[in-house]
């Protein structure tokens, strides 16, 4: 196993992440036991000394399952990360209360790791306000040696992000964020990645293989990868990316079965990174992968200046072109960003007259584009 250090301790390369563990009978909610256990024991036997939890995984029991799982070990082979769960508004009065029940739940009485989790659009205003006293409580706790390294995760634009440092910055140890090689440009990572850097700030990655997508690719992009190393899965080249990036400690991993863990472990037992060629050959992949079914809006605002709505269009076609390539009903990103939005500018607010395609000089079916999104989002 590949370790990193940070702060003079040293992590696996490799996180477990426990958001997709096994379930029984397809059941998000029903946590398979058994198998999640035999997992973690591979695991730590194989030099993973990283797992991640959070308050909302598997329906809050992924916090119960890992802490069952984690409790057969010693309790320095390894260290546990879980989360403030402020995705959901109603929580932001209750650090304490939540915190005491992660305690129970986990049967721990220290977390490693703690992280103010998905500072993102809809909830930025929330996590800023002191009157919910979030920062000030976890503070306490970190004195107290119930927490020993506090971070974040964040979906959110770069903007919010620079709030969040701006407010919080001086208190952070690490950042989590998704990076892959198809977000890289697409969302944006890239940037980020430079934000956290100016602040200091090591780089923890979510969505390695983007839910899977990347470890599923259509079968042409598939057969390019293979063909420039045929010793690697494709799935290993999202690893393989990541690990060219020098500010990243740990990369999670969501694994849900035992072949998955065995296959990233071997991943993560050495250092392999892309050469430039490689990278370029990813590039092309990611630009088929992003290019498929989405808009070609270049953000150039003609069509803001014709809606009678007052819409923003291109953010609303960005984020038409997210759902496009998550796929499904879109992911969670466009409907969390919806949310922020006031009723009258959501993407059902457009009237269908037009007047925006007329002026786009892409040529972009707008009001087909946005009633499409709407259907996703209320799908």
């Amino acid at each position: 196993m590949l370790y990193r250090d940070f702060q003079g301790i040293k992590l696996s390369a490799l996180g477990f992440g426990a958001m997709r563990l096994p379930v029984v009978d397809g059941d998000d909610a029903l946590v398979d036991q058994e198998a999640t256990q035999e997992m973690v024991d591979y695991a730590i036997e194989h030099g993973v000394n990283y797992f991640d939890t959070a308050w909302g995984y598997h329906a809050g029991n992924s916090e119960l399952a890992l802490g069952r799982a984690l409790a057969r070990h010693p309790r320095d082979a390894y260290y546990i990360a879980t989360k403030f769960p402020g995705y959901d508004l109603a929580n932001m009065g209750k650090a304490e209360e939540i915190f005491c029940r992660q305690m129970e739940k986990t049967g721990h009485d220290r977390f490693d790791f703690y992280l103010i989790h998905n500072v993102c659009e809809k909830n930025i205003d929330e996590y800023l306000n002191p009157e919910h006293g979030i920062m000030e409580y976890l503070l306490g706790q970190q004195r107290a040696g119930r927490i020993g390294h506090l971070g974040f995760s964040a979906h959110g634009a770069i903007p919010v992000m620079e709030r969040f440092l701006e407010a919080y910055g001086e208190h952070m140890e690490f950042c989590q964020i998704q990076l892959n090689y198809l977000d890289w440009d697409f969302q944006d990572a890239r940037g980020k990645v430079e934000l956290l850097k100016r602040w200091g700030l090591p780089v923890w990655v979510m969505e390695p293989v983007r839910g899977g997508k990347l470890a599923n690719l259509p079968a042409d992009a598939a057969a390019k990868l293979v063909a420039a190393r045929p010793d690697e899965e494709p799935v290993a080249w999202a690893f393989r990316f990541i690990q060219g990036i020098p500010e990243v400690v740990v990369t999670l991993s969501g694994m849900s079965n035992f072949d998955q863990l065995k296959a990233n472990i071997a991943t993560f037992t050495e250092d392999k990174p892309l050469d430039a060629s490689e990278l370029g050959l990813l590039e092309e992949v990611a630009a088929e992968l992003t290019g498929a079914g989405t808009v070609p809006c270049t953000a150039c605002r003609y069509c803001t200046s014709h809606c009678p709505q007052g819409l923003d269009i291109p953010k609303l076609l960005e984020l038409y072109n997210e759902a496009q390539v998550t796929g499904g009903a879109g992911g969670f990103i466009p409907a969390m960003f919806v949310q922020t939005l006031p009723e009258d500018k959501r993407p059902n607010a457009c009237i269908g007259c037009s007047a925006c395609a007329a002026v786009c000089p892409q040529q972009i079916d707008i009001p087909g584009t946005l009633a499409d999104l709407a259907a996703k989002l209320a799908g």
